[in-house]
C-alpha cells in the first residue's frame, strides 16, 4: 500500500429514474418564487459543473489550515472528529449480524510496486470495497426487494464526469484519479444559503465559505483493508467508513426502514445474555457490541497486612547445576544420572537441558526444585514447588487419562536428588542435614528454544507465528479432553522442537499451574493472563485462547504497555480490543490469526466451549499441512 494518503472526492449518486415523474413534466404556473429558486438551482448547477479540480481548492485552504493548526498549539488535533467511540460501538453492535460481501479484488501490499497494474488493482479493489459497504447497508436497513439506487464511481480531476474504475482504466485516465487504503473521513456542515455562488472565482468562494460559516470534523486515518488484502470489517477505520456511507446514504434517500435501535433489538436477546455472562455492562450504559469490561468498585489488589511477630524466615536455597555436571535421581527402585547441557532459562527456578549419562543421543528438560523442610508449605519455594511437584501431578495425570501428543511434555521421570556423602534420613519422606536431600527432580521431553529467546535473538518470523498458534491450539485441545486448562501461557512456556527436522514445532510446556478442578486457581500475569482470570481470580473456557492471543501479538512485534496495577491491566484489554490494535497486528502477519482473534473476543469472559478443531482445520491449511499424515513420534 502507498504509504501516503491521497485526497480523493468519494460520491454515492442516486439513479437517474428514482423519484422521476413516468408521466412527464407537469405544466404548472410558476410564481416569482418559484423562478427565483430554479435560477438559484441553475446557478448551483453551474457551480458544481466548473468544480472538478480538488488541487486548486486545497491551496486556497492551505494558509487558512496552516494557522487553524498553529492555533491549536499541536496540543489537540486541529479538529474534532465526526463520529466518537461510543457511536462506532453502537453502530458496530448494530451491524454484528451484517454479512459484506465476499472482496475477490483486493490488491497484496507484499507484491506492491509503483506499476500502472498494481495501481489499477488499487482502484479496482477501493471501488470493490465500497460497492461491498453499500450493497450491505442497503439489503440491512432498507430491504433485498428494492433494486439498490446506488453506483460507486471516481471524479476524474480534469472533468466533472464519474468513471467507474474498469472505465477510467480501459480509457487510460488512471493518473487523475485517487485511491487509498490505510480509510478517513470528512464531514463538512454548514448553511449553503451563505456560500457566495460566484461562477467565474468557485474555488476561492468555496474556500471562503469553509473558512467562515463551516464547521469540519476529520477522523483519524485508519486501514479498510490489511497487507494481505483482507478487508478489516469491524475495525476502526471501516467502522467510520460505513457509519459515513450509512449517513450519506439517508441523505440521498431519506431513513432506512430500519433504524439502528431496531435491528440492534433483533439479536439483542443472544448479546444481552452474552453480555450477562461477561458481567458487562448494561446497554444503558454502553450500548455496543465491542468487548468492554465492567468499572469494578472495589479494588482486586493484594494489600499487605503487617502482623506482629511475623518471623523473617528465608527457604532453603535451590541446588544450582552447572553445565557439564552429572545429577543422580533416585527413583523408588533405581537410580539414573542426567548431564547438564544447557541452562534455557535465566528465570528463578531455572530449567535445564539434560542427557541421560546411559542414554546420549537422547535429550530431555530437567527441572529441580527446592529441598524440603520442617517450614509450612506456604515458606517453602512455591515457584520451584509448582514447576516441580505440582507439574509431576498434572504431567502424571495426563499420562493417566490417555493424552498423548507431541505438543504437550510427557514426563520421562521423577525423582530425589542422591547427594554425596552418608544419608541418614529417617525414613523415605524424611531429610538428612545435606542440604541437597531429597530435593525434587522432574524430567520432561521434548526439549526445545524458548520463544523468549527466539524473540530476543531475532529468529522468530510469520511462518514460526502461524506454527505456534496450530500447535498451542492442539496441546490445549488435547488438554482440555481431560478437563485440564494450562492457566500460565507466555513466552518461557513455548519452545519450538527441531530434533534435527525439516519442520520445527512448538510445543506448550510448564504445566505446573494448570487448573484441574474449580477450587484451582491460575498464576496472574499483567500482560499474558486472560480479563476472566484478572477480574474473577479463575478460568473460563476461552481464558487460555486469550492468553494464546497476547502470546501471539507480542511474539508478532505488538507494543508491550507498562503495566502495574490489575486496574491498569484490564484499562489496557478494554482499548486493545475496542480499538481493535490486536485484530490489526495479526492481520499484518495472517487473515486466518486475525480472524481467531475476532472469535476470541467474541468469546472472552463466556462458558461458552471453545472449538479447537475448525481453527486447527483452518491453521492446517494456512500452513500446509493437508498433505496426508504425519508420524508422530513422541507417542
Amino acid at each position: 500500500m502507498p504509504s501516503t494518503i491521497s485526497v480523493h472526492y468519494m460520491s454515492l449518486r442516486q439513479s437517474p429514474d428514482r423519484g422521476s415523474d413516468a408521466s412527464g413534466p407537469k405544466q404548472s404556473s410558476v410564481s416569482s418564487h418559484g423562478r427565483q429558486r430554479n435560477s438559484s438551482s441553475s446557478i448551483c448547477k453551474d457551480f458544481l459543473r466548473k468544480f472538478v479540480d480538488n488541487e486548486l481548492l486545497t491551496s486556497s485552504l492551505e494558509d487558512w489550515f496552516s494557522g487553524h493548526s498553529e492555533d491549536c498549539g499541536f496540543k489537540k488535533p486541529a479538529f474534532d472528529v465526526p463520529f466518537d467511540l461510543s457511536e462506532l460501538q453502537n453502530f458496530d453492535y448494530a451491524i454484528e449480524g451484517v454479512t459484506f460481501q465476499q472482496l475477490v479484488r483486493m490488491p497484496n501490499a507484499l507484491h506492491a510496486s509503483t506499476s500502472d497494474i498494481f495501481e489499477a488493482t488499487a482502484h479496482l479493489a477501493l471501488e470493490d470495497f465500497l460497492h461491498a459497504s453499500i450493497k450491505g447497508l442497503w439489503e440491512t436497513f432498507w430491504g433485498p426487494d428494492e433494486s439498490m439506487p446506488f453506483s460507486v464511481a471516481c471524479i476524474h480531476s480534469t472533468s466533472s464526469k464519474f468513471y467507474p474504475a474498469e472505465k477510467a482504466i480501459s480509457s487510460g485516465r488512471l493518473d487523475g484519479v485517487c485511491a487509498t487504503a490505510f480509510g478517513g473521513v470528512v464531514n463538512v456542515q454548514g448553511d449553503l444559503n451563505k456560500l457566495d455562488f460566484d461562477l467565474n472565482n468557485v474555488y476561492d468562494s468555496a474556500a471562503e465559505w469553509i473558512k467562515k460559516h463551516a464547521q469540519i470534523t476529520v477522523s483519524s486515518i485508519d486501514r479498510v483493508w490489511n497487507k494481505l488484502g483482507n478487508a478489516n470489517w469491524g475495525d476502526i477505520g471501516t467502522l467510520q467508513v460505513l457509519l459515513a456511507i450509512f449517513h450519506s446514504m439517508i441523505q440521498f434517500c431519506g431513513a432506512p426502514k430500519y433504524s439502528l435501535d431496531e435491528l440492534a433489538t433483533e439479536h439483542s436477546s443472544r448479546l444481552q445474555s452474552r453480555r450477562s455472562e461477561r458481567h458487562l455492562v448494561g446497554r444503558q450504559a454502553n450500548t455496543n457490541g465491542l468487548f468492554r469490561f465492567q468499572q469494578q468498585s472495589h479494588s482486586p489488589e493484594i494489600v499487605e497486612v503487617q502482623e506482629e511477630g511475623a518471623v523473617n524466615v528465608k527457604p532453603k536455597e535451590i541446588l544450582k547445576l552447572e553445565v557439564g555436571s552429572v545429577v543422580l535421581m533416585e527413583d523408588a527402585d533405581w537410580q539414573k544420572g542426567f548431564q547438564i547441557n544447557d541452562i534455557l532459562t535465566d528465570s528463578e527456578p531455572p530449567i535445564y537441558s539434560a542427557t541421560p549419562v546411559e542414554e546420549p543421543t537422547k535429550t530431555h528438560l530437567l527441572y529441580v526444585g527446592s529441598s524440603p523442610s520442617h517450614l509450612e508449605p506456604a515458606w517453602e519455594d512455591m515457584n520451584s514447588w509448582y514447576q516441580v511437584q505440582r507439574q509431576t501431578k498434572v504431567l502424571t495425570l495426563m499420562k493417566q487419562r490417555g493424552i498423548s501428543s507431541r505438543y504437550v511434555p510427557q514426563m520421562v521421570a521423577s525423582g530425589r536428588v542422591v547427594h554425596p556423602g552418608p544419608c541418614n534420613k529417617p525414613n523415605s519422606s524424611g531429610s538428612c542435614g545435606h542440604p541437597w536431600c531429597s530435593t525434587p527432580i522432574l524430567v520432561t521431553s521434548p526439549v526445545g528454544e524458548t520463544i523468549s529467546n527466539l524473540i530476543r535473538n531475532g529468529l522468530f518470523g510469520v511462518e514460526d507465528a502461524l506454527r505456534c498458534c496450530h500447535d498451542c491450539l492442539s496441546a490445549l485441545a488435547a488438554a482440555s479432553t481431560a478437563g485440564i486448562r494450562h492457566g500460565d501461557i507466555r513466552p518461557e512456556n513455548v519452545i519450538r522442537v527441531s530434533n534435527g527436522s525439516r519442520h520445527p514445532y512448538f510445543a506448550l510446556i510448564g504445566w505446573g499451574h494448570a487448573i484441574l478442578e474449580d477450587r484451582d486457581r491460575p498464576l496472574m500475569n499483567l500482560f499474558f493472563s486472560s480479563t476472566f482470570a484478572l477480574q474473577e481470580g479463575k478460568l473460563c473456557a476461552a481464558s487460555d485462547a486469550e492468553s494464546l492471543i497476547y502470546l501471539l501479538y507480542f511474539c508478532c512485534g505488538g507494543v508491550c504497555p507498562e503495566l502495574d496495577s490489575v486496574e491498569g491491566a484490564l484499562q489496557w484489554r478494554e482499548t486493545s480490543w475496542s480499538r481493535r490494535v490486536i485484530q490489526q497486528k495479526l492481520g499484518d502477519v495472517s487473515a486466518v490469526l486475525k480472524a481467531f482473534a475476532d472469535y476470541v473476543d467474541s468469546i472472552c469472559g463466556t462458558p461458552y466451549p471453545m472449538d479447537y478443531e475448525i481453527w486447527l482445520r483452518r491453521l492446517r491449511r494456512t500452513i500446509n499441512e493437508d498433505h496426508g499424515k504425519e508420524i508422530d513420534t513422541s507417542s
